[in-house]
């Protein structure tokens, strides 16, 4: 068992515990969802996707984006999982991440979306 994502209180009054899938998914969501920087400790943690928000949508910056997102996610969680494919798209004001990965420790393949409301 691992500590859960983000921290809290589970029952009894300990710290809450996830299973290894939730851990592995939580970690994902972590490092999408991390602005470089953010971290003092670990000043290039992170995947940056926050700041392409405001760039000029096409082509190029959707590709950016997942390569940004997939190269993140093999840096710092390549060691627990096999990262297969990143999708992301941006719609009104969500930003919706697909992650296709293999996780090495249940060497199962596995597919966790995440969406995030944009800055207004």
């Amino acid at each position: 068992m691992n500590i859960g994502f983000p921290f809290r209180i589970g029952p009894g009054g300990r710290t809450a515990l996830v299973d290894e899938e939730q851990y592995i998914r939580d970690l994902i969501e972590q490092v999408l969802f991390t602005a470089p920087g953010e971290r003092v400790n670990r000043p290039t943690f992170g995947s940056g996707l926050h700041r392409l928000v405001f760039e000029p949508s096409g082509g190029e910056l959707a590709t950016a984006a997942r390569l940004m997102a997939h190269g993140a996610l093999q840096q710092w969680l390549g060691d627990l999982v096999e990262v297969q494919a990143v999708d992301i798209t941006a719609e009104e004001a969500t930003l919706r991440v697909t992650v296709r990965y293999r996780s090495r420790s249940m060497d199962r393949p596995t597919a966790a979306v995440f969406t995030r409301g944009l800055p207004q």
